[in-house]
């Protein structure tokens, strides 16, 4: 059957597709289908296309994020159905949700408080006397209202973190003082601990040692093993840069965190196809239920952080912002189990046994990508 004729003005000729010479009436050839514009173009305008295509968040978003938050499979199950159009896609939904939730979390999550508890505790431990204790304890108690006297009164939070470091810092000292007074009792001399700036790592009994003690595979050719030594080298001299700044591992994890997420959303998706073999499900229908339920937990988490950033400026809703923490915290797994039951339509014997087995396959896992995370931060970082 011959193609019908394409119309064209008279006062003007039709542009031609650059690849089989149809007569272009859009952005895309009706008979190819190949698209106007290619990647030969303005590089700004690409980028433009890029964020367009996987962050295109309109008035659907409104619609998606509280189905999503407080009804347990809702989203899928419309999927499902045929009424997509309406919400957000999983995919962008779980890319947007994912990139905003991680980079709320290096905003808000410090562990500065943590350095400092940790350098007090090591610092009083090499002291040998109380008098060294005690003076210590009041040199540094100093340093830190110096410190707090010069910080502005609209900052927030920040005075209480001073007075949180004063807290540990004359904890640490009461339990020096009280190791030594125990010691002097005993008649015996104080334990002090050496130079933590580098940590002590153990190798067949023994202290590692790149010349006198090193790690030594027999099957493995020499260049192989030096490569080895180097890499524990690298991370105890990293371990002891983290020691003095622990945010730098938490950049580390939080920053690879999203991309293992999407490692082991396929694995979910997959353990879901084996736990319901039965039911005949497609595996992009189990895809679907899995970034659904990976936006959630991203959602949940930014909410987490929202309130906790608002505890922590507004002392007052302290209260409330642990209560509204502790909720979402409950709600989690609960929605989890929801959305497993209401998805897939089993009895709650079988789904409770399932969510089960499936969420601690899981958090293995997961357990194992943060590790191998961290291990890599700590040799590469």
């Amino acid at each position: 059957m011959p193609e019908p004729a394409v119309a064209v003005p008279a006062d003007r000729a039709a542009p031609l597709c650059q690849n089989c010479g149809t007569p272009l009436l859009g952005p895309h050839c009706y008979r190819c289908g190949q698209p106007v514009t290619g990647l030969v173009r303005h590089f700004s305008s690409i980028v433009g296309d890029f964020l367009d295509s996987v962050l295109n968040l309109d008035t659907r978003i409104f619609r998606t994020l509280w189905p999503l938050l407080a009804r347990p499979g809702y989203l899928s199950r419309e999927y499902f159905a045929g009424r997509r159009v309406r919400y957000v896609s999983p995919v962008r939904l779980f890319v947007f949700l994912s990139i905003v939730t991680f980079f709320v979390a290096q905003l808000t999550i410090s562990f500065g408080d943590e350095t400092l508890r940790l350098e007090s505790q090591e610092r009083f431990a090499q002291a040998t006397t109380i008098a060294a204790v005690e003076q210590l304890r009041n040199q540094t108690l100093q340093e830190l209202a110096r410190a707090r006297a010069q910080i502005p009164g609209n900052v927030p939070g920040a005075r209480a973190g001073v007075d949180a470091g004063a807290a540990a810092v004359r904890a640490n000292a009461d339990k020096r003082i009280a190791e030594l007074r125990a010691a002097a009792a005993r008649g015996e001399p104080p334990a002090t601990v050496g130079d933590a700036t580098k940590p002590e790592l153990i190798f067949n009994g023994r202290p590692w040692d790149p010349v006198a003690n090193p790690v030594h595979v027999r099957w493995l050719p020499g260049f192989a093993n030096r490569w080895i030594n180097q890499q524990v080298e690298k991370g105890r001299d990293n371990i002891a840069e983290l020691k003095k700044d622990p945010d730098r591992l938490k950049n580390a994890v939080l920053g690879a965190l999203p991309s293992t997420l999407f490692v082991l959303l396929p694995i979910f998706a997959l353990m879901l196809k084996l736990a319901y073999l039965f039911k005949r499900r497609l595996y992009m229908e189990h895809l679907i239920v899995a970034l659904h339920s990976h936006a959630f937990l991203c959602l949940a988490l930014l909410l987490v952080f929202a309130f906790s950033a608002l505890g922590t400026a507004l002392p007052r809703l302290g209260a409330f912002a642990a209560t509204a923490e502790g909720l979402l915290f409950a709600w989690m797994p609960l929605s989890l189990l929801l959305t497993q039951k209401r998805v897939y339509g089993q009895g709650w014997t079988m789904t409770l046994l399932k969510y089960a087995v499936l969420g601690v396959c899981y958090l293995v896992l997961l357990s194992l990508g943060v590790a191998f995370t961290v291990l890599a931060s700590l040799v590469w970082a």
